[in-house]
């Protein structure tokens, strides 16, 4: 009778907590999310044209590849790990077995330093389909950064399915999981910046996105 008593208890707390959750507040502690599913509050644009043509639908958000150009976050980041899911949309005329063809394009930018412009000082996350996950720093940024590249054959799966990439950003250093598999790491010049998300030609799809700040 006590042992039921206190699964009860355990039940209806656990429904209270729910409850009380912020609903940007993710169920995983100490994660919050960036993008409400809903729309693209708390976005920014560059160039402001790209706000016309990316979209939210069902909880994801749909960015066209026209203009070149990327959404990022209105507040600057330093240490942190950021995860997202992604996908492209599988050319109908893309044969199965013939990923390696398929010449998507993307990317994750962090670290931004102003002004904003296509591209930015800062630090990237290859997008790319076939290169996804490997760090490197672009527009006069400076860094060493590795990439694991058998590692990252096993990581990325085929065109059109869902992917979750996972950033971890500490004080300089940076890593890259794609599906739980590290790809890449170094370090650079950048500490802190918004983060932004390219359309660079292809389209690319985005939910779950969500950050957990760290001191």
């Amino acid at each position: 009778m006590r042992s039921r008593l206190l699964l009860v208890m355990a039940g209806l707390l656990a429904v209270s907590l729910a409850a009380h959750l912020s609903p940007t507040q993710s169920a995983e502690e100490g994660f919050v999310k960036l993008f409400n599913g809903k729309d693209m509050t708390g976005f920014l644009f560059e160039p402001a044209a790209l706000k016309d043509v990316i979209r939210v639908q069902d909880g994801v958000i749909i960015v066209p590849g026209k203009p070149n150009g990327y959404f990022y976050t209105e507040k600057s980041y330093r240490n942190y790990v950021l995860r997202f899911d992604w996908r492209y949309k599988r050319p109908e005329n893309l044969a199965p077995g013939e990923d390696a063809k398929f010449a998507g394009n993307s990317g994750c930018l962090v670290h931004i330093q102003p002004p904003h412009r296509v591209w930015p000082r800062c630090v990237e996350v290859q997008g790319m389909n076939r290169d996804h996950g490997n760090i490197f720093a672009i527009g006069g940024a400076k860094g060493k950064f590795k990439k694991y590249a058998d590692a990252q054959k096993q990581a990325i799966k085929p065109v059109g399915e869902w992917n979750t990439t996972e950033i971890t950003s500490k004080d300089g250093y940076l890593s890259s999981k794609v599906n739980g598999i590290l790809v890449s790491e170094g370090e650079g010049d950048l500490r802190e910046g918004p983060i932004g998300w390219q359309s660079e030609g292809a389209e690319i799809h985005f939910r779950n996105i969500e950050i957990k700040v760290l001191p």
